[in-house]
């Protein structure tokens, strides 16, 4: 998998993926992150890479040049996808991740301040994304968010995949409680079912938690759940 990030800063990207589990994915070559400057491919000497939008208001505008430009020097995989981090995009979730990780290759694009110049989606096309119904100062952490839900699902970014497999989300519930040493802290005991090695008795335990946090935390999640079986 290639991750292509254009960006005006790059240093936000390559930084997180210098850290933890994600270093180690990049390390062992599991997946690459590239990162494209749009600011590399202005024809301002100043590097400018914005402006001010016609028809006035606040703000300033990304210019289609340096971007469409940035967009067509990426090299492109036979299996590619181009997303734009937008708040006027689809919300993420699970079932996205999961079709995303079967691409070869995902550009991201970045926007800043009051947005792209309409024309970038004109020729490029993308699709669009957001993490909910808000607005960030940039797109960075939404890209970041999805370069980090994406790799989890590749085969060897973590210690076993099946991790990835019981996420909360993977099944249409949130995921079980979990419990570590020491058995009992301050009064809280881990529950004796986890503790007996009997499998099939904890994987009826941890349905039946998964189930009703779901119901508590989620109740749409699980209407949604409830329905499909």
């Amino acid at each position: 998998m290639i991750f292509d990030v254009m960006t005006l800063f790059p240093e936000m990207i390559e930084d997180y993926c210098n850290y933890s589990i994600m270093k180690r994915a990049v390390d062992n070559d599991v997946f690459v992150v590239n990162t494209v400057n749009p600011r590399d491919f202005t024809l301002d000497k100043h590097k400018k890479v914005d402006d001010t939008p016609y028809g006035g208001g606040a703000g300033m505008v990304l210019m289609a040049q340096p971007y469409v430009d940035a967009f067509e020097s990426i090299k492109k995989c036979e299996k590619s996808v181009t997303i734009m981090l937008s708040p006027q995009g689809v919300p993420l979730n699970d079932d996205i991740v999961n079709e995303l990780s079967n691409y070869n290759q995902i550009i991201l694009m970045c926007g800043h301040y009051e947005g792209f110049d309409e024309r970038i989606r004109e020729i490029i096309k993308p699709r669009e994304i957001s993490l909910g119904d808000f607005v960030l100062t940039g797109g960075e952490l939404p890209a970041l968010c999805l370069i980090d839900a994406v790799s989890r699902k590749i085969e060897g970014t973590l210690g076993k995949i099946e991790s990835a497999d019981e996420d909360s989300f993977s099944n249409g519930l949130i995921e079980y409680p979990h419990y570590t040493k020491p058995r009992d802290y301050r009064g809280y005991k881990v529950p004796e079912v986890l503790l007996n090695g009997n499998h099939k008795e904890i994987n009826e335990f941890r349905l039946q938690q998964s189930i009703e946090r779901t119901k508590a935390k989620r109740p749409d999640l699980y209407k949604k759940w409830v329905k499909s079986n």
